[in-house]
């Protein structure tokens, strides 16, 4: 068995650092089947749900594994879960690729300024994590511009689409995920699965790197 699946003649590789489960089901990288964390986690029903474990425990995998699933950017993609232990639930099978997702990491919204010999002033180092926040909402909006070709939105909803961008202003920045939901419902009805990565991220720099009241009323309204 390779990791919950039948064994086959392709080769299966010992990667290390994956966090993509595509990536890894199309690499053939050996892969522990975890899986059936979807089922219970959609049994669970919660409205919210918040994983707390320690560094390299697999959250960011596991993340990417229920994008896979759920998201409709991955409508028909049974193959990356033929075998698995989810794929055996039917009720579940059904729902595969047929949900909107929104998926956004924020690993990598730091200031992107090296101020180890102190001289960087604090504002300065805010407002370069803001922008790095900045930059993964609008990305986000990227990949779902296409939605506003439909005539089911105004005029006024493609220029509040189009103003999420890298140089938005902070109050946009505290509706910008809230609105994207609500023009994915609207274009797709159907509920939207939100999932956040390294929520906690700019929030530890910001208090590593002194500029945390900064932060928490950045974010206040964002979360």
């Amino acid at each position: 068995m390779q990791g919950g699946m039948e064994e086959t003649d392709m080769e299966v590789k010992h990667g290390l650092g994956y966090q993509n489960y595509e990536k890894m089901m199309l690499n053939h990288i050996f892969y522990i089947d975890k899986t059936d964390f979807i089922r219970e986690w959609w049994d669970y029903a919660d409205e919210v749900t918040l994983i707390t474990r320690p560094r390299r425990f697999g959250k960011t995998l596991n993340m990417s594994t229920v994008e896979c699933f759920f998201s409709n950017r991955y409508e028909g993609r049974s193959d990356l879960f033929e075998g698995r232990r989810v794929w055996e639930d039917e009720e579940l099978r059904a729902l595969q690729g047929t949900y909107p997702v929104i998926f956004m990491s924020f690993a990598g919204a730091k200031s992107g300024y090296d101020d180890q010999d102190g001289n960087v002033a604090r504002k300065i180092r805010a407002e370069g994590m803001k922008t790095a926040v900045k930059k993964v909402i609008a990305q986000t909006y990227k990949i779902f511009e296409d939605i506003m070709k439909s005539a089911l939105f105004s005029d006024a909803d493609r220029e509040y689409y189009a103003s999420v961008k890298k140089d938005m202003p902070d109050e946009t920045v505290a509706t910008a995920i809230s609105f994207l939901s609500m023009y994915l419902e609207k274009f797709y009805q159907k509920k939207v699965i939100i999932l956040l990565d390294e929520y906690d991220t700019p929030m530890q720099e910001a208090w590593v790197h002194g500029y945390w009241n900064e932060a928490v009323a950045f974010f206040r309204g964002f979360l």
